[in-house]
């Protein structure tokens, strides 16, 4: 189980306090007064209690607004889009293929379909068109034409990510975050898509920003300084709900705070990436209503 930590950068002495101080995970092993100070932080970082702070200054600072990974961190991507895959396949008398290796090689196209458009080597396209096409490619690899199977069937099939469920907690600790902050997600799933699945799902969100409004993807810069922009706050008053490490790397480069949420099934029980946080991440969460809790 994760622990909610507070991580306080500590002045070592004879040394400025930064504008915003960064620490450095410990190796395995390392107490916390061993933490080593950062190369553009003068700041060691300190466990030392029950709440999490940013920095001496950001501390002092409101949070206004929590935006929200959505694949992953809000609904259970992968067992949804297996459910949906396997009754597909099902009806289509496919019988040797396993619906959650589908939706994995289905799910694994996503991050270089994005980066051809973030480095500019395709115009921007929504997430739905890219599932769509990777939707082709995967059943090509899995030994399948796409062409001999029925068109409609494959566009309700692409329609599985509109439909994704939630985790257990979610709902309760949106709620919950409602009630202080404005809530927002920040994903790279498409506005309608996002639209469809808090409708069916009942996510509540105050408002909903797809990709499709920043004109590219996460972990572009663009998409956090355009939502930040948006919601007519600087980035020190809001933070990002991810249980991915790179995505929180990109938004504290942004300014952005970073709240670390453990989501140890998305990939399945064989998961070994974002297990546990690999930086000091202003906040580390079990879920969203121990999130909840643990922001002040």
């Amino acid at each position: 189980m994760i622990s909610a930590r507070s991580l306080t950068p500590q002045k070592k002495a004879g040394l400025q306090s930064p504008a915003r101080c960064e620490g450095r995970k410990p190796s395995e092993g390392n107490a916390p007064d061993e933490w080593e100070e950062t190369s553009d932080a003068n700041c060691i970082w300190v466990g030392v209690g029950d709440v999490s702070m940013r920095s001496e200054e950001s501390s002092m600072t409101t949070t206004r607004v929590l935006f929200f990974d959505v694949l992953g961190t809000v609904v259970d991507w992968r067992s949804g889009i297996a459910r949906e895959a396997g009754a597909f396949l099902a009806r289509n008398g496919v019988q040797q293929v396993d619906p959650g290796e589908f939706a994995d090689a289905w799910a694994s196209r996503y991050d270089a379909s994005t980066e051809a458009v973030r480095t500019g080597h395709r115009p921007f396209v929504s997430l739905d068109v890219i599932n769509r096409e990777n939707l082709d490619a995967t059943l090509v690899q899995f030994g399948l034409a796409p062409s001999e199977l029925p068109t409609a069937e494959l566009e309700e099939l692409n329609l599985a990510w509109h439909r994704l469920e939630p985790w257990p907690d979610s709902l309760k600790g949106l709620a919950r975050l409602k009630e202080r902050f404005i809530i927002v997600p920040l994903s790279g799933a498409n506005t309608r898509l996002l639209l469809d699945m808090a409708k069916r799902a009942g996510l509540p969100w105050d408002t909903v920003l797809g990709s499709d409004v920043f004109g590219t993807y996460k972990p572009a810069p663009q998409a956090y300084l355009r939502a930040v922009e948006i919601l007519v706050v600087r980035p020190s008053e809001a933070v990002l709900v991810a249980a991915h490490n790179d995505d929180l790397a990109a938004a504290r480069k942004c300014g952005i705070g970073t709240a670390f949420v453990a989501r140890p099934k998305e990939h399945g029980p064989a998961q070994t990436t974002d297990l546990s946080p690999l930086e000091s991440w202003d906040f580390l969460a079990d879920d969203l209503v121990h999130l909840a809790q643990v922001l002040p």
